[in-house]
């Protein structure tokens, strides 16, 4: 499966959440990963009487050891914890106890009114950080990272924390799989108990780490008799490709030719490689490696679609519409595929090109309807067929997913005025307008964040919208 991490991230923050560094998170997408994960975690949610599609699952870029369970049903992992972790069994066992903080009911009673609302919106082709692919509107994605401090929100007591250890053990061995990875995770950083909370990884800041939580934890497991149980072949390959693409896409060529040396021959080592030559512009090395994995492992999609990556990037679209095709053929419907598929079409142009870039990106916005990529690819392909109402609506619809209202009550204004009444696409322009009305106090800072606070009016009598002419004051 092939290389799609997107930086993204779209919501809107409570202002009770802490603030962090603007620069440092967002959230990550990639199909191979989250295909991954997924598979891992889904019997692990129905084991703890969850249903899997129930719950959702985020990976943020952060190189901090971190995971929590925030606003509901939603699990996040840092990719610094799924660097550091040594094995399959480690990452499931953390997976294992952030489910019980969901099934045991501890996030219920952590709620605060400050909720986190994670809008998982953009996508950026390639785990190539999440370039800002949605244009200006990034800058606003970027400022609201602080909302991913949430953890803070969920520092659990250590009854809550053996609970989860111990079902962790009781989920994994319902699988029949070994919940050794959960007493490693905890063994090896064990050290972090000693150091002041300031200088402790985030995970252990949350999650009290004890000796006596340890041993318990490792009494537990041991009962089971399941601990030599050893990960099957295609999860100990699912977590070395894993790995080195997150190694690949997010550390520094040094910290990749450390971690897999030229001497290292295993496909794991000469995806990171390839994946470091492509991050460091050398297109050449990137292309060789990449069109020897393919040849080595032809069904594999990822390869395809990072090949894909490479092309489109470097300034090749047309050839990069091939691989990323062939992708498909291989994973038919991934929606993360299909966005890319159809990005290097609009790029291309050519005969047939738009309306099966529109297709493609009809059948992934059923998948991930508040995908603000796909929806800003949506609105490029309505352009190229001279549907300008239908292009405005398109890019209301990424604006309001990534959380700039401001932009997106603007083009569904303008959509809403050539749109024929009554239809399906003039209700939903209408229903964004009315969404984002810069009266309604909810909405104040927000426009404030645009430098239009002064502009609002909150009254409700006798007023006309005082949004003024977007065309004259848009600064984007």
């Amino acid at each position: 499966m092939a290389a799609t991490l997107f930086r993204s991230v779209a919501a809107v923050a409570a202002s009770a959440i802490l603030a962090l560094s603007a620069s440092a998170q967002g959230l990550i997408r990639d199909a191979e990963i989250e295909e991954t994960l997924r598979e891992w975690t889904d019997p692990i949610l129905e084991v703890a009487g969850l249903v899997p599609e129930d719950v959702q699952l985020f990976i943020i870029n952060d190189p901090s050891l971190n995971a929590f369970v925030a606003n509901g049903q939603r699990i996040h992992l840092h990719s610094g914890l799924l660097i550091e972790a040594e094995n399959p069994g480690q990452i499931k066992g953390v997976i294992g106890h952030e489910t019980c903080h969901i099934a045991c009911g501890h996030t219920v009673a952590r709620m605060r009114a400050g909720e986190v609302a994670m809008r998982p919106a953009l996508v950026s082709i390639g785990l190539g950080i999440l370039a800002i692919a949605a244009g200006e509107a990034g800058a606003a994605l970027i400022g609201s990272a602080g909302q991913f401090a949430a953890l803070n929100f969920y520092v659990h007591t250590r009854a809550e924390e053996s609970a989860a250890d111990a079902a962790a053990v009781k989920y994994l061995s319902a699988l029949g799989q070994s919940p050794a990875g959960i007493v490693e995770f905890f063994e090896n950083f064990r050290y972090q108990e000693v150091l002041s909370d300031a200088k402790r990884y985030p995970y252990f800041r949350s999650h009290p780490l004890a000796s006596d939580r340890i041993r318990t934890a490792r009494t537990l497991a041991v009962a089971t008799g399941l601990m030599d149980v050893q990960p099957t072949e295609r999860e100990q390959k699912q977590y070395e490709m894993l790995r080195a693409k997150l190694v690949g896409f997010l550390d520094s060529p040094l910290k990749v030719r450390r971690d897999y040396p030229a001497s290292n021959t295993s496909s794991a080592a000469r995806y990171a490689r390839a994946i470091s030559a492509y991050r460091a512009s050398d297109i050449q090395t990137a292309l060789v490696d990449t069109d020897a994995l393919i040849a080595e492992d032809p069904e594999n999609p990822y390869f395809q679609e990072l090949k894909g990556q490479i092309l489109f990037e470097s300034g090749r679209a047309a050839a990069s519409v091939e691989p990323h095709a062939r992708s498909l053929e291989l994973l038919p419907g991934q929606p993360l595929l299909l966005i890319n598929y159809a990005r290097s079409l609009n790029a291309r142009n050519g005969e047939g090109d738009t309306a099966a870039a529109e297709t493609a990106l009809r059948d992934a916005l059923i998948a991930e309807p508040d995908n603000a990529f796909a929806w800003a690819q949506l609105a490029i392909t309505f352009e190229n067929q001279n549907r300008r109402a239908e292009a405005q609506l398109a890019t209301a619809e990424a604006a309001y997913w990534v959380g700039d209202i401001v932009r997106a009550n603007a083009f569904a204004k303008r959509a809403s005025q050539s749109l024929d009444k009554g239809s399906t696409n003039y209700r939903r322009a209408d229903d964004i307008v009315l969404i984002t009305d810069p009266s309604n106090p909810d909405n104040r800072v927000f426009y404030e964040r645009y430098g239009r606070g002064s502009r609002l009016s909150l009254e409700t009598s006798g007023r006309t919208l005082p949004f003024g002419d977007f065309s004259v004051t848009d600064r984007r």
